[in-house]
């Protein structure tokens, strides 16, 4: 969304996750190839070298409590366009909408949606690996069958980052579930359902449609 502000294109953007959760720190965090230390991680930042400061990883911003305008009240969810048709009032019960970000950054743009500038930092949109194991088993993501699911790929294959991002999908076919596997394929590539967030609701992010977890299973059983 801030390649949208060309008042930015100078400024380095980095991702960092908080502490609120301690089993979510590292989230969102920066990928870097350099020596570890603060002279040469401050460098890469400045000078957004790319063969140094090679990407940032973020959780998708439509899961944001108030990526889009709404009333949660009301049930009503809409885009900064959709808000505009109804000059920002709720057209449920006539009272303005709460505004969320995605309209601020609409407001302040100077460039169309989808716009990327040159020589930036790219970025990943991941969901953590406990939630994808979760989806596709149709569980809590703290049940004990995601919990122990989650220790079995790690175990098998190494850290959740190298799970989410590196393992081909034959490793990990060959490690775990063919839904679970499906389900972090598809996130590294962005093929998910989103509904953003709004007035204090959460926004979902989904892999899987009803009944499309059992025809990936029964594929995979005949091969």
């Amino acid at each position: 969304m801030n390649w949208r502000l060309s008042n930015l294109d100078k400024i380095s953007l980095i991702s960092n996750s908080d502490s609120h959760s301690p089993q979510k720190i590292g989230r969102e965090t920066n990928v870097f190839d350099t020596e570890i230390s603060y002279s040469a991680i401050t460098d890469a930042i400045k000078s957004k070298n790319p063969q140094k400061f090679l990407y940032t990883v973020e959780f998708f911003p439509e899961e944001g409590k108030y990526h889009y305008d709404g009333h949660r009240i009301c049930g009503i969810s809409l885009s900064p366009e959709e808000s505009k048709k109804y000059n920002n009032i709720c057209p449920v019960c006539g009272k303005p909408l709460t505004i969320g970000v995605l309209n601020r950054v609409a407001e302040l743009a100077d460039r169309e949606e989808g716009f990327k500038p040159e020589s930036v930092v790219p970025f990943k949109s991941l969901i953590p690996l406990n939630e994808i194991i979760a989806d596709a088993i149709g569980t809590m993501a703290v049940s004990k069958q995601a919990v122990a699911e989650y220790k079995n790929l790690i175990n098998k294959i190494g850290s959740e980052f190298k799970i989410l991002l590196e393992s081909s999908r034959q490793e990990l076919e060959s490690a775990t579930l063919p839904e679970i596997a499906e389900g972090i394929v598809r996130v590294r590539e962005g093929k998910v359902f989103i509904e953003p967030g709004y007035d204090g609701v959460y926004g979902k992010i989904g892999i899987f449609k009803q009944g499309e977890k059992k025809i990936i299973s029964k594929q995979k059983t005949l091969f």
